[in-house]
């Protein structure tokens, strides 16, 4: 029987959402493989027995030493949202280790964690998306020209950060400035995005070397102005109906769209790729290479809506590693 670390935890807001993430893939794969959760927080990576006992992870070879023996792993699951898991770090590791991994590799993430470089970059093969901004720290943003370029309302977020921390709808000049030193909580650099009025989307994909699925779209209609934190992670907050009632030529674009943009950027592993829908067309907003895995989570319930068994969809992934 192979043994399986899943990673966890990380350094960003997203740190107790990870953990749920990493709590339920470890009950799915746990009837198939040893599996031992791995905490990471900054240089503390441990896993914790069942007595509440810390035993620390050996970073020269990512091995678990306890009392009794040494466990080496074959492969690992990430399951960390976020930096030092989503951005790439991490991956340069296992690359280095020659740890296998389920999640894409580390030019991949680094790339996707950044929302710009990633609009920038699939703008070369015409994928259509709002117009955004970037502000960096030390600048001096001059509102007056941002609202000119981006127009009213418009989005500012945190380039490099997720579950919607730190998004703030700006709707008037004297919000804007706010908003940005907000989204300067989470990241160094700060996108301005142009609102577009829409239906919000997503659509998980998962591609293996023997295997490919495009999960069916689930369409997320937040009670709150937007999909923020509070309406992602709050039972009632938001409905999010699978399949989404839309035509299927819509649904059809939106799947051909996410499994193109998985294929441009690369990507290993599970997946989920967001867009905006106004009128009949997907815009794309932003891809996740680590999505939440929790009870709450959009993912489980496109493969639950599509007939797949997440003990499957995750025991694929793993056996993915090794193939």
């Amino acid at each position: 029987m192979k043994t399986i670390a899943i990673v966890a935890g990380g350094d960003s807001s997203e740190f107790e959402i990870s953990v749920k993430s990493a709590g339920e893939v470890g009950k799915m794969l746990s009837s198939n493989y040893i599996v031992y959760v791995v905490m990471i927080r900054g240089t503390n990576w441990y896993w914790e027995d069942q007595n509440g006992r810390y035993h620390n992870i050996d970073k020269n070879d990512f091995s678990l030493v306890t009392d009794e023996h040494r466990v080496r792993f074959d492969g690992v699951f990430v399951a960390i949202h976020g930096t030092p898991g989503e951005n790439g770090l991490l991956q340069g590791y296992f690359d280095m280790m020659h740890i296998p991994y389920t999640s894409c590799g580390a030019f991949c993430s680094a790339l996707t964690f950044n929302k710009q470089a990633t609009k920038l970059f699939l703008k070369e093969y015409k994928i259509q998306m709002a117009d955004a901004i970037i502000i960096r720290k030390g600048e001096n943003p001059d509102p007056v020209s941002i609202i000119k370029q981006t127009g009213l309302p418009c989005f500012v977020k945190p380039n490099d950060s997720g579950s919607s921390f730190g998004v703030t709808k700006v709707k008037s000049k004297e919000e804007l400035l706010p908003a940005i030193a907000t989204a300067f909580k989470e990241s160094k650099e700060v996108m301005i995005e142009t609102f577009m009025s829409g239906r919000e989307v997503a659509c998980g994909v998962v591609k293996t070397k023997n295997k490919s699925f495009v999960f069916p779209v689930t369409e997320i209609i937040s009670k709150n102005e937007f999909f923020d934190y509070e309406a992602k992670y709050t039972p009632g907050m938001s409905e999010e109906v699978t399949p989404a009632a839309m035509p299927a030529h819509i649904t059809n674009e939106i799947q051909r769209l996410s499994l193109l943009i998985y294929d441009l950027l690369g990507c290993n592993g599970i997946v989920r790729v967001d867009f905006i829908v106004a009128g009949e067309k997907p815009f794309f907003l932003e891809i996740n290479t680590v999505p939440g895995m929790t009870r709450e989570s959009i993912v489980p319930k496109q493969a639950e809506a599509a007939g797949i068994a997440l003990e499957n969809l995750y025991s694929m992934v793993v056996e993915d590693m090794f193939a």
